[in-house]
C-alpha cells in the first residue's frame, strides 16, 4: 500500500521544487484514478486527452526550469571560480597595487563575456517567459477547440 501512496507524494511537493520524475508520478496517479472510471464513455476518454495533453505540457515546463536552474548554477559557479582567480591575483600582487576592498565589484567593461544582470533580474525574466508561454499554450489549446 506505501508503494502506491509514494507516487501521489508528487502532489505535496511546492511547484518549484518539482522534478521530471514528480511530473511521471503526477501522471501514473492520474492514469490510475482514470482507469477505474474509463467505463465514462466518450466524455472520459475526451477528458483523458486533454489531460494528457496538460501533462505533456507541464513536462516541458518542468524540465525547462531544471534546465534554466542547472544554467544559473553554471553561472554562479563560474562567477565565484572568476572571484577567486581575481583573489589570488592580487594576493600575488606583491606591492599591493590593485585595490579591492570589502563588498566592492570589480568589472572590466571591455570584457564581452561580464555579467549584465543580477540572478534575481534572470529569475524574474525566466519566470516571467515561463509564465508567458504557459499563457500561449492556453491561447493555443482555446484556438484548437474554436476550430474544431
Amino acid at each position: 500500500m506505501e508503494d502506491q501512496d509514494a507516487p501521489a507524494l508528487a502532489f505535496e511537493k511546492d511547484a518549484f521544487e518539482l522534478t521530471v520524475e514528480d511530473v511521471y508520478d503526477i501522471s501514473y496517479v492520474i492514469g490510475r484514478d482514470l482507469l477505474k472510471i474509463s467505463s465514462g464513455g466518450k466524455y472520459v476518454s475526451d477528458l483523458q486527452f486533454k489531460i494528457v495533453r496538460v501533462l505533456e505540457v507541464f513536462e516541458a515546463l518542468v524540465n525547462q526550469s531544471n534546465l534554466s536552474l542547472e544554467e544559473l548554477k553554471m553561472e554562479r559557479d563560474n562567477l565565484k571560480s572568476e572571484v577567486e582567480r581575481l583573489l589570488g591575483d592580487r594576493s600575488s600582487d606583491p606591492q599591493g597595487t590593485q585595490a579591492f576592498g570589502t563588498n566592492k565589484l570589480v568589472i572590466d567593461l571591455k570584457d564581452p563575456n561580464r555579467p549584465r544582470f543580477t540572478l534575481q533580474e534572470l529569475k524574474d525574466v525566466l519566470q516571467e517567459r515561463n509564465q508567458l508561454k504557459a499563457q500561449l499554450l492556453v491561447a493555443q489549446e482555446e484556438l484548437q477547440l474554436y476550430k474544431r
